[in-house]
C-alpha cells in the first residue's frame, strides 16, 4: 500500500464524522523516516530493564490498538489523556478552549491532536522504535499534547509567553538568584519549573514565605517600568518591552520588596504586572458560532441611531412643509393663474436649483420671455424665501433638497401643459 496512505484516510474521516462510528480495517504502513526533532530519543531496541515511566504511564493500551487497526480505542486513550492533563485543564479554566457542551469537552483539542500524530507519522514511529505503551503516553502527553497547548498559548498571548520564558532563563542562570526548595535528593530535579521555589542568593536557607495577598501588596509598591519600544525578533514586528539587565533588575526589586521566596509561577506573574504587557491577538468580530460562552465583538456602527433617525424624519416633514407653503405663496403671488405660475417654477427651476446654472438672458430665451419679466419673477421668489425665516442652516439645506425634488418633478409636466395651451 502506498506511504502512509491509510493513515490520512484515517485522518480524513476523522475531520468530517463522529469518531466513534469509524471503522479503518488496517493503520500497517510503509516505514518511513521517524522525525527526531525536537521529539524523545526512544532506543530502536526494547530494554530489559523497567523503564523510568513505567510505574506512572500504564494505563493505555497503545501498541495493541496500533497494531490492531483500533482506531475507537486509539481516539478514547487520546480523549482520557487530554481530559486529564494539567495542561488543558488549565488552559479549559483560563478560557483558551471553547465547548459546545459538558459531553463535547477536549473533542476537537483530541481530534487536532490525533491528525497531528497522524501527518507526523507518529504511530508508525511508536511501531518502528518497538516503544512501550508507557513510553508512547509519555510522549504524547508530555512533548506532542503540551507542544501543541503552548504553540495555541504562545499565539493568544505573545507577549506574555516571552517575557516568561525570559523571566525563567534568568532565574536558573543568574547568579542572584538560587532555588530554595532543594535539599539534594533526585527528585527535586524533575520538579516543574512552575512550581520551583527561588528567591535571592544571598537569603538564608531558613528564609520565610508568605502570604499570596501579601506578596501582592509589596510587590505594587514597585512603580511599572516604562516600555521600551524597540522592535526586534526574525521579522522585526516585536517591540523588546524591557532588555534583559533591567528585567533582572527587576527581578531582584520585586524579591526585595516581597521578602520572601517564591514559587516561578507567582514569581513571574508579579514581575509582569510591574511591565506595560500588550497581547494583541486577532479574532473574527463576528466569532466562531460555537463560541456560545465568548464575548462578541461588535464593530462600530456608523449609521444613525434611532434618535437620529427620529429627527431627522421630522427635519423631513418640517421641510415638506415649508416647500408646500412655499409654492403656495409663489401661486397666490400671481393669484392663482396657471401660465404666470409655470413661468415662475421656470424661473426659480433654472435660476436657482438647477446644477447647471444659466444666466438671466438665457433664462428669459429659454422660457420665450423677457429679461424683465424674468427680474420680476425673481423679486418675487426671493421675497417669498425671505418670508420662510429660517432659524437654522440645517432647515434652510433640507428645504433647498426638498424644493429641488418638487419642482423637478412640476417643472417638465407644467412646460408640456403650457406648450399645448399655447
Amino acid at each position: 500500500m502506498p506511504e502512509s496512505r491509510e493513515f490520512h484516510v484515517a485522518a480524513d474521516l476523522f475531520r468530517n464524522r463522529d469518531p466513534i462510528l469509524l471503522k479503518v480495517p488496517s493503520i500497517i504502513v510503509k516505514s518511513t523516516s521517524p522525525k527526531t526533532t525536537n521529539e524523545l530519543p526512544v532506543s530502536t531496541a526494547p530494554s530489559p530493564q523497567p523503564r523510568a515511566v513505567s510505574e506512572r504511564y500504564t494505563r493505555g493500551r497503545w501498541v495493541e490498538s496500533l497494531r490492531q487497526s483500533d482506531v475507537n480505542r486509539l481516539w478514547s486513550e487520546l480523549h482520557r489523556v487530554v481530559s486529564s492533563h494539567p495542561l488543558v485543564r488549565a488552559s479549559r479554566s483560563a478560557g483558551l478552549l471553547i465547548e459546545e457542551g459538558a459531553t463535547s469537552a477536549y473533542t476537537d483539542l483530541t481530534q487536532e491532536l490525533f491528525v497531528q500524530l497522524l501527518t507526523k507519522s507518529r504511530f508508525q514511529h511508536y511501531l518502528d522504535t518497538a516503544m512501550t505503551d508507557a513510553e508512547i503516553e509519555c510522549e504524547i502527553g508530555q512533548i506532542e499534547l503540551t507542544n501543541l497547548l503552548t504553540a495555541e498559548l504562545r499565539k493568544r498571548h505573545p507577549e506574555s509567553y516571552r517575557l516568561a520564558r525570559r523571566i525563567s532563563t534568568l532565574i536558573q542562570s543568574s547568579s542572584n538568584f538560587r532555588r530554595f526548595d532543594s535539599n539534594g535528593h533526585s527528585e527535586e530535579n524533575h520538579r516543574r519549573l512552575a512550581d520551583r521555589v527561588y528567591g535571592l542568593s544571598e537569603w538564608a536557607e531558613s528564609k520565610p514565605g508568605r502570604g499570596h495577598h501579601e506578596l501582592e501588596a509589596r510587590a505594587h509598591m514597585i512603580p511599572v517600568r516604562p516600555r521600551d519600544t524597540r522592535m526586534v525578533g526574525c521579522t522585526g514586528d516585536s517591540q523588546i518591552v524591557i532588555s534583559n539587565s533591567d528585567l533582572e533588575d527587576l527581578i531582584v526589586s520585586v524579591l526585595d520588596a516581597i521578602d520572601s521566596p517564591v514559587d516561578v509561577r507567582t514569581l513571574r506573574s508579579l514581575v509582569m504586572s510591574r511591565l506595560p504587557v500588550m497581547d494583541i491577538y486577532l479574532v473574527p468580530l463576528g466569532g466562531d458560532d460555537s463560541d456560545a460562552e465568548s464575548s462578541r465583538f461588535d464593530p462600530p456602527d456608523s449609521g444613525e441611531n434611532p434618535e437620529q433617525s427620529l429627527l431627522r424624519n421630522e427635519s423631513e416633514r418640517a421641510a415638506a412643509g415649508s416647500v408646500d407653503r412655499f409654492l403656495k405663496g409663489l401661486r397666490g403671488n400671481v393669484r392663482g393663474k396657471v401660465k404666470q405660475y409655470n413661468r415662475m417654477l421656470g424661473v426659480l427651476w433654472h435660476c436657482y436649483l438647477n446644477p447647471d446654472h444659466a444666466t438671466q438672458l438665457e433664462v428669459a430665451a429659454t422660457l420665450g420671455v423677457s429679461d424683465s419679466l424674468v427680474s420680476d419673477y425673481r423679486r418675487r421668489i426671493e421675497q417669498e424665501l425671505r418670508a420662510l425665516a429660517f432659524r437654522e442652516v440645517e432647515e434652510a439645506r433640507l428645504f433647498e433638497l426638498a424644493l429641488r425634488e418638487r419642482v423637478r418633478a412640476l417643472v417638465p409636466i407644467d412646460a408640456e401643459e403650457e406648450e399645448v395651451v399655447a
